[in-house]
């Protein structure tokens, strides 16, 4: 049986990760910050699907947090076939209306977290000929929306240009790239949801259903919805400076309240 680990394992799309690959016969190990709730799904996951969970408390804002996450991905006598760097956040208020411990905070998780597990995991990884990585970004990614947008942008370089890096090797990389999802992102940062359209969600179940079938496929880059793809594609064709003007506009209708 295969290992996954799985970063912001408790909520959202990292536990919709959890469910599906538990499903799939594959042991778990989860990581995240409220030691309660991650042995409870823990417990749920195994008693339903039958597979062995490990459970890792860790911050990725810190320093220990990261090295114990990454000792884990490390350990080649207990090998991790897939790694999920789902863990990440959101920030409310516009830039310098943010805090920089805040905002410094959020590269820590959302890029060097997610940097210095993919190498751990990569690593272990090509020695073995086999394993993949799974770094949730966003298509905020794609159109400039302060620093949540350029770290989600980070992610989705670092992905595919990693990906390349180790082409031949057996080793898979991709960028995830949701829009929004119900989940507790929104409500954990005080970001109001009522004025975004029904249209705009997306159901992570769903979401990881077609994630993992575009890893299958080996892309390296997964919009895994037809009306995202859609939106994505007007954004390639659009100036950079209509863009920006865009986004800051539809950021103020539909981000954070």
């Amino acid at each position: 049986m295969t290992t996954a680990l799985i970063t912001g394992s408790t909520a959202g799309i990292g536990a919709a990760f959890a469910r599906r690959l538990a499903s799939d016969g594959h042991n778990l190990v989860l990581v995240a910050r409220d030691t309660k709730r991650l042995q409870e799904q823990a417990t749920e996951l195994h008693d339903r699907h039958g597979v062995e969970v490990e459970v890792r408390t860790a911050d990725l804002a810190t320093d220990d947090g990261i090295e114990t996450v990454a000792a884990r991905l490390s350990d080649r006598r207990a090998p991790v076939d897939l790694l999920i760097n789902n863990a990440g956040f959101g920030n409310k208020g516009r830039y310098l209306d943010v805090s920089m411990a805040d905002e410094l905070k959020m590269l820590k998780v959302h890029c060097e977290a997610v940097l210095r597990l993919t190498s751990a995991a990569s690593e272990a990884m090509r020695e073995r000929g086999r394993g993949g990585v799974v770094n949730v970004a966003s298509v905020a990614a794609f159109v400039p929306r302060g620093t949540y947008g350029a770290s989600k942008a980070w992610v989705v370089q670092f992905t595919q240009g990693v990906a390349k890096d180790l082409a031949g090797t057996g080793v898979r990389l991709m960028a995830l790239c949701p829009g929004f999802v119900r989940t507790e992102f929104h409500q954990r940062a005080g970001m109001g949801t009522d004025n975004i359209p029904n249209w705009m969600w997306l159901d992570a179940d769903k979401l990881v259903a077609a994630a993992l079938s575009d890893l299958a496929r080996g892309k390296t880059l997964s919009i895994p919805d037809p009306r995202y793809k859609a939106l994505m594609g007007l954004v390639k064709v659009t100036p950079r400076g209509l863009l920006g003007g865009v986004s800051s506009r539809t950021g103020r209708k539909y981000g954070p309240q």
